[in-house]
């Protein structure tokens, strides 16, 4: 029934149209042609009489000039003529293919089936919308005015709030006012450098890398502020560092997270460009080495329903056979420092000294800038300070 409705409305806008058209068609009846013909005899009739002599060579030539300017002035009438025409072919058009385009492609990229949402219906999610945005208001006029500056809770507040909203350069705002506060720690520069990546469209500007910066310098654990710092070595042209950056993070990590799935992408992403090995999830669990593959549902389920003393027997087990397959490939520095990792966790000090120790004589040749270098040399130096 709809679409008959529509179909019958598009018909008769189409019949208004070229019902209008062809009246205008027939109501203009246009001369040119007669006159374009007199005035070509009167140009043949001048050259005749100049001739026989009939008139001077100055009044041909005068005579000539005169009948020419008027066929260029029918010519430009003749154009603009033209132009309507086409004009009324456009509409011709327009009235007959644009209702049936647009009911083709409805029918080939829509979704005729899906019943559409009644306002009504919607009446409450936007009610809840409009309660959020005001809230917000709200809670923005209340910082700005705050004789004080507001709190560094509000404005994180209302930066993440923000960010829901799409708001990113909004959010940015909040977050740089959050970070002047005393209490602001790591988290709230990787989110302000977040933010300000976001409103840039990816682009990592020379305020969102003093905000990593900062991120960095006061937690160099921080996931989201060594994922940012690789982006903007990688943005720099420096993908070497970028990728050792994610590297050196995915190293650290002691148990699986959420935000290693984004590194890894991230880090083969970049190796492609420096001809690097692709690396997988399973590479960086502290309990797993790159020549076995990555504990199935089942392993995972049993591994959790085991005794803390059996845990740690498979835990040692998998460690074990890491440090077997090392000693036929001495130069994986990654594997050195999973090793020691693993270790670390295990509380295998010295174990953990000596799979570090490898891993340090294989940076030797690395610029002393590489992060791997300052996290080998954290590791060993808690690791003897704790003996």
């Amino acid at each position: 029934m709809i679409w008959g409705l529509i179909s019958a409305m598009a018909i008769l806008s189409s019949a208004i149209l070229l019902g209008q058209l062809a009246r205008k068609s027939n109501a203009s009846v246009s001369p040119q042609n007669a006159v374009l013909s007199v005035l070509n005899d009167q140009l043949l009739e001048v050259q005749r009489d100049t001739a026989r002599g009939l008139i001077s060579e100055k009044e041909a030539h005068a005579a000539d000039q005169e009948i020419k300017r008027r066929i260029l002035a029918l010519g430009r009438q003749n154009v603009t003529i033209s132009s309507g025409n086409f004009g009324n072919i456009a509409i011709v058009i327009a009235a007959v293919f644009v209702p049936l385009l647009a009911v083709t492609y409805y029918n080939f990229a829509g979704e005729p089936d899906i019943a559409s949402v009644a306002f009504a219906d919607r009446k409450e999610e936007l009610a809840e919308q409009r309660r959020s945005e005001d809230l917000t208001g709200r809670l923005a006029d209340q910082l700005q005015n705050d004789p004080d500056g507001g709190t560094l809770e509000g404005w994180m507040l209302l930066g993440q709030t923000y960010i829901r909203m799409g708001r990113s350069a909004d959010a940015a705002i909040s977050f740089e006012n959050a970070s002047e506060k005393d209490g602001a720690d790591s988290v709230v520069f990787s989110m302000l450098a977040e933010a300000l990546i976001f409103a840039e469209q990816g682009v990592v500007t020379s305020q969102a890398e003093r905000a990593i910066d900062t991120a960095v310098l006061l937690n160099p654990t921080n996931p989201a502020a060594s994922y940012y710092k690789a982006l903007a070595l990688s943005q720099n042209g420096k993908d070497i560092e970028a990728h050792n950056t994610l590297l050196a993070r995915l190293n650290s990590a002691t148990d699986f997270a959420p935000w290693m799935e984004t590194f890894v992408t991230r880090a083969n992403v970049i190796a492609e460009s420096i001809d690097r090995e692709a690396i997988s999830l399973v590479d960086f669990a502290p309990i797993m080495n790159a020549s076995t593959p990555g504990p199935t549902a089942e392993d995972v389920q049993a591994a959790g329903e085991m005794s803390e003393e059996d845990r740690n027997d498979f835990i040692k087990s998998m460690v074990a056979r890491l440090a077997d397959r090392l000693q036929d490939e001495p130069d994986d520095l990654d594997g050195w420092m999973r090793l020691g990792n693993a270790y670390r966790v295990l509380n295998e000090s010295e174990n953990a000294i000596s799979a570090y120790s490898k891993a340090e004589a294989l940076l030797l040749n690395m610029p002393s800038t590489d992060p791997q270098r300052a996290e080998v040399d954290n590791a060993l130096e808690n690791l003897k300070g704790s003996k």
